[in-house]
């Protein structure tokens, strides 16, 4: 790839300081650097040799994602199967220019076959996605040439994380309206990457959940099928508790249209956002981010922690109107967003706390609250994404606090 590097090294003349397109050069060195490893290194003292840098740790966290990514085709291409059998349609009745798309290809819709499932799933996917991109990488780029700086690779990782905290039916322009809102006000506002205190990915759902609550919230946005609608696992849990596990084995949920068991919600195959509903698929994402050492093991420790203790200590107290107080651990994590927010939101390096304790104290919180507020709040039971941007707003709070203790300690024994 020699002969690429020299077209670079020629081409970039032009878009250094003095040359014609030089105030396009930080959509420049982001192609360069996406390429090739910047070649500037550190020349004065001190600082720390490393094969890591800011592209390659997002890069680490897009690889984390991938597994979400292929269950939210492979859910969503299921979903909207399941609904259209649940319908009665034939394949010629299926609705939606995806329908056309997926006929022309003369592919079946047919649940059995995961290679159908993932096909139709990305129809609805990648979309969002690339509206996602188009939408939010100019603002970064916008951004980047006002304020005469490099474009931040963050937004790699968000313009990944949006659509998979989304229903698959949302419409695109309130997709466009969502990551510019996020990126503008969740991040650029505050001086761009490293200095925004709340998530912008969650940011910008938040906003959608607020501004456009009957396009992102109910039971009909969550399945892939005009026309169907399909209450969340999470939902039925909220309104009927324990009365909906026991009724078929403790460990299934009767949906309106059949029984999901607890099995099938830790793998993913169940209504709800299309990237959100795979334990599994977090967990391995977990594993990755634990092991680069780009995510931090004891915000993901803290959130599970935090909510088992949460959901273990509610079950005790048998409430005659809100049955949602005996649902257990098990089913909390498996379903909902909890798993997908404690992995790869709550360890948001940037809005998340620095220091080691912090963590401790930031996970615990997050997962605890998600519980609590589930279970006591009849209006919204999946509050995850609310939870987590709250958790941010105090997370240089809880840094400053334990700074200070440990500044308190080290003064006491200095003095002894």
């Amino acid at each position: 790839m020699s002969w690429l590097r020299k077209i670079l090294d020629h081409q970039a003349k032009m878009f250094e300081p003095g040359g014609k397109l030089a105030w396009l050069y930080p959509l420049w060195e982001a192609n360069d650097t996406f390429l090739y490893t910047p070649g500037t290194v550190s020349k004065g003292a001190p600082h720390v040799r490393d094969a890591i840098d800011l592209k390659r740790l997002m890069i680490t966290v897009v690889v984390a994602l991938v597994p979400c990514v292929i269950m939210a085709l492979y859910n969503t291409g299921l979903q909207a199967f399941l609904g259209i059998e649940s319908m009665g349609l034939s394949p010629e009745q299926v609705p939606g220019w995806r329908a056309v798309v997926f006929r022309a290809l003369g592919l079946s819709f047919n649940p059995t076959s995961i290679i159908s499932c993932i096909i139709y799933g990305a129809l609805y996917f990648f979309p969002v996605y690339i509206v996602t991109l188009a939408c939010g990488g100019i603002c970064e780029v916008i951004f980047a040439i006002i304020r005469k700086h490099e474009i931040s690779e963050g937004f790699l990782v968000t313009s990944l994380l949006f659509p998979l905290i989304l229903p698959p039916q949302i419409p695109l322009w309130q997709v466009a309206v969502g990551i510019i809102f996020g990126v503008v006000i969740g991040k650029e506002i505050f001086g761009g990457v490293g200095m925004n205190i709340l998530n912008p990915a969650l940011t910008a759902r938040a906003f959608l959940y607020f501004a456009y609550p009957a396009q992102i919230s109910g039971d009909k946005v969550w399945v892939a099928v005009d026309g169907y609608s399909g209450a969340t696992c999470l939902a039925v849990v909220k309104d009927k508790g324990v009365e909906a596990l026991q009724s078929v084995g403790a460990f299934s949920i009767n949906l309106h249209d059949g029984v999901t068991s607890w099995l099938e919600s830790v793998i993913g195959l169940e209504p709800g956002s299309m990237g959100e509903t795979s334990v599994i698929a977090c967990l391995i994402g977990a594993l990755i981010l634990i092991y680069t050492g780009v995510g931090s093991w004891r915000t993901i420790v803290g959130v599970f922690l935090g909510s088992g203790i949460m959901a273990l200590l509610l079950s005790f107290y048998h409430s005659p109107t809100n049955p949602a107080f005996q649902t257990g651990p098990l089913w909390h994590w498996a379903i909902g967003g909890l798993a997908f927010g404690g992995v790869f939101m709550a360890t948001d390096p940037v809005s998340s706390p620095f220091t080691d304790t912090g963590r401790w104290i930031y996970g615990l919180f997050i997962g605890s609250l998600v519980v609590l507020l589930r279970t006591v709040n009849p209006a919204y039971p999946e509050v995850t994404m609310l939870v987590i941007l709250f958790a941010n707003i105090f997370a240089p709070l809880t840094d400053y606090f334990v700074m200070q203790s440990n500044i308190k300690r080290r003064l006491a024994r200095h003095a002894a």
